[in-house]
């Protein structure tokens, strides 16, 4: 049986009952333990740096050529927190609600409420690290609205709220390493976990531009490596965000949670062809005052101009008008795709939507002009007043989309549709963020925990934070405290030996295949099998064609790669070898994961699970549970269960009309 290790008593008490009674570890122990950090977006910087500041040695990894390239860095739209500023109703349950219906019912209740506990102090403590957030005219910080909730809550730095909070962190993060606490280890990428006596005791990693690979000790190890859905290929991910670090975690034991949770995001700007090797998100906070529609005739060529209002189909606010625009991003994504494949879709390749910003800038420019007294405005100027308040909400990802289209969306609609953007499954943790192999950790994007089959907009950024700031500084220290007599193991233990040889060894067998295809050719493929099997639609005879072309893939991967160049030295290629063949693994088992979840909840929509109004049909009977999944070998998982017991929400069929 899986143990979540959730403690007892009171939803609302669980947390303030855990940091009351878990167990310590000294100041004077803590200079003795060291801790490996791998990846160091939000999760990982933040965890870094508390950690350092509490005394613990710290060695932290990234692949990029600093922290400040991690992925956290392309956040848009905000972060949540449950602060009531807007005296709109909001509260820590509320946030908490929200967050367990958004994500259709298939998250941990004790993971979810703590989240939505610690929220509030995430403001502050960035605050304090100088983050830029917007503020009003007195000087409080601002909110805006993001999709699954009635309330704002959702604190922005323009619509570059990611850059912002991880240049905090990582100020945080260089602060601890100038003081000695941390030591940074860039452009390393974790190739293994090292297992000694059953817990993890250190990583192999390779200096990516040397090609070296290195021992690190460990008395834990925390995985805050992000998500995989760079597995679609083209997603709205960084080129080398990547699955490596949890998958050779999952190959040494711990087991992968719900695979097939992944979202698509409804905002995003359309393919333009297949010269494309990643897509383009615009922030969902662009919902709050854009309107979303599409032409009520079909296969309709005139531009959105010509479209007169009343042949105009404001689809999102005609099916869910308690929401509208603000529906959570699942609900929204197959809201595009039917209109689009009915053939109401916009643009050269009718695979679009229209996001209209025309209303707003109007509503806009004309609470400016009372509030300069012009009261015979004329249209021009309410509008001209109107785009300056829009420029100052948005202008970044305005500017942002123009350079990409070459379109002004200031004087004409954007064109979005849905691309693959987060993933909820990961690594399954417990309560306490360790993964079933002990003293391995997985945190933010890298686990499974708190978002359920669908995660609600501005709470990535949360999770990430709140697991490095505020979370694991309590959990892995209940879990050290019993290992302070354990001394660091020299680097010729035999674990790191044969670890480090099994990682030769792969590499070598990459390097001697000289096959005749390229790394990039069999990542496209393999992306495609996934968009157009286990993607925005899934069915049983879909999802079982996949798992077989994907097995074939694999072998002619392992048969017919191509990798330039050498192993000891800078190449790009190879990590990218590597990466693709843990993708190509991790597709597989997505797929089995989707099959085998016959039903639909949240991102995950099989074509057999749905209501007579096309919504996802829940099968809470049989389908209440976290899929854990535990490596056997090639093509070979077995599943295990966490039964979800929701003591205090009671799961209903989620309506957003």
């Amino acid at each position: 049986m899986l143990n979540a290790k959730i403690p007892a008593g009171p939803l609302d008490k669980k947390w303030t009952s855990y940091k009351s009674t878990c167990k310590l570890v000294n100041p004077a122990n803590k200079r003795k333990l060291e801790i490996v950090v791998v990846g160091t977006g939000l999760a990982g910087a933040s965890a870094a740096a508390a950690l350092g500041e509490l005394g613990y040695k710290v060695k932290a990894f990234c692949f990029q050529d600093s922290p400040r390239r991690a992925h956290s860095i392309a956040a848009q739209g905000g972060i949540n927190a449950a602060k009531n500023y807007q005296n709109d109703g909001d509260s820590v349950y509320r946030l908490f609600y929200d967050t367990i219906k958004g994500g259709d019912y298939r998250a941990r209740e004790g993971n979810v409420h703590r989240l939505a506990e610690v929220s509030g102090a995430i403001i502050d403590q960035c605050v304090a690290q100088g983050v830029p957030f917007a503020r009003e005219y007195g000087g409080l910080l601002s909110n805006r609205s993001f999709g699954g909730t009635q309330v704002q809550r959702t604190f922005y730095a323009a619509g570059q709220t990611g850059q912002q909070l991880l240049l905090g962190a990582y100020s945080a993060l260089e602060r601890q390493v100038a003081l000695g606490n941390v030591t940074m280890y860039n452009r390393h990428e974790m190739l293994d976990v090292v297992v000694v006596d059953g817990k993890a005791r250190g990583i192999i990693a390779r200096d990516l531009v040397s090609g070296k690979l290195e021992r690190h000790f460990g008395h834990a190890v925390l995985l805050c490596s992000g998500g995989y859905g760079n597995v679609f290929y083209l997603s709205t991910n960084a080129m080398g965000s990547n699955v490596t670090a949890a998958w050779k975690a999952h190959r040494k034991g711990a087991f992968f949670g719900n695979p097939c949770f992944t979202q698509i995001h409804p905002t995003c700007i359309p393919v333009s062809g297949d010269h494309q090797s990643k897509l383009t998100l615009m922030s969902e906070s662009l919902r709050n005052d854009g309107r979303i529609w599409v032409p009520k005739k079909q296969n309709d060529t005139r531009k959105a101009a010509d479209i007169p209002e009343e042949e105009r189909d404001y689809y999102l606010e005609r099916r869910y008008p308690a929401f509208g625009n603000l529906v959570p991003r699942d609900v929204a994504s197959r809201a595009a795709k039917e209109r689009c494949d009915a053939g109401y879709g916009v643009g050269s390749s009718k695979q679009a939507v229209y996001l209209d910003y025309a209303d707003a800038i109007k509503r806009y420019g004309k609470i400016e002009a009372g509030k300069k007294g012009l009261d015979h405005a004329s249209e021009a100027e309410i509008i001209a007043l109107g785009k300056e308040v829009v420029k100052e909400k948005y202008g970044n990802l305005f500017d942002m989309y123009e350079k990409i289209t070459g379109e002004n969306p200031y004087e004409t609609p954007m064109r979005i549709y849905p691309a693959v953007h987060y993933t909820m499954g990961g690594l399954w943790v417990d309560y306490e963020l360790m993964t079933n192999v002990p003293g391995l950790y997985a945190l933010g994007e890298a686990n499974f925990s708190d978002h359920g089959a669908n995660r609600l907009g501005a709470s990535a950024l949360m999770q990430g934070l709140a697991d490095g700031y505020f979370v694991i500084p309590y959990t892995l220290g209940n879990y050290l405290a019993d290992d302070i007599h354990t001394k660091p193991l020299p680097e010729d233990h035999p674990a790191f030996v044969e670890a480090e040889k099994a990682v030769a060894d792969r590499i070598q067998q990459l390097m001697s295949i000289k096959g005749t295809k390229t790394v990039e050719s069999f990542h496209k493929r393999l992306g495609k099998i996934m968009w157009d099997k286990c993607g925005m639609a899934r069915n049983a005879e879909g999802l079982k064609q996949a798992i077989a072309e994907i097995q074939q893939l694999k072998k002619e991967f392992w048969s017919d790669v191509k990798i330039p160049g050498e192993i000891n030295e800078l190449n790009p290629e190879l990590d990218k070898a590597n990466r693709v063949a843990d993708f190509i693994e991790l597709g597989e088992l997505m797929c089995i994961d989707a099959l085998n979840r016959n039903e639909s909840c949240g991102g995950h929509f099989r074509e057999e699970s749905q209501t007579p109004e096309g919504e996802a049909q829940r099968d809470d009977a049989n389908y209440m549970y976290v899929a854990a999944w535990e490596y056997k070998g090639d093509h070979q998982w077995e599943l295990h269960k966490e039964v979800l017991d929701y003591e205090v929400v009671k799961p209903s069929q989620r309506s957003y009309k």
